[in-house]
């Protein structure tokens, strides 16, 4: 298949390993597309929720669709609102919290490492 669309209520949850009072969707996975590999999903971050500090082998992008989101990189930390995007390489350390005082959701964009 070259192409796949997913509705809202297709979405599925899962635990995702080092989070805390979050609520994970996944929208796409690499199996949804022939030769695919990127990895979608929408993250909705209790105020006070989020990822403990930890890094691995994919390269990520962190979207913010609503809320705000602090997210330390390498040490260096950003606050990072509605709209605003952050872009990591593999094994890249971070953390994130939702600092705000609604529910943050965060759109999540990973490339595994190529097999």
């Amino acid at each position: 298949m070259s192409h796949k669309v997913t509705r809202a209520n297709e979405a599925y949850t899962y635990v995702a390993p080092a989070h805390y009072d979050v609520r994970t969707t996944r929208l796409h996975d690499p199996e949804d597309v022939e030769g695919g590999q990127l990895i979608m999903g929408l993250s909705h971050f209790l105020p006070g929720g989020g990822l403990e500090a930890n890094t691995n082998a994919m390269e990520f992008i962190y979207y913010v669709v609503k809320g705000e989101m602090t997210v330390k990189v390498d040490g260096k930390e950003y606050v990072l609102k509605a709209g605003d995007s952050i872009h990591c390489g593999p094994n890249t350390m971070k953390e994130a919290k939702n600092t705000g005082i609604v529910t943050a959701e965060m759109l999540v964009v990973l490339l595994p490492p190529k097999k």
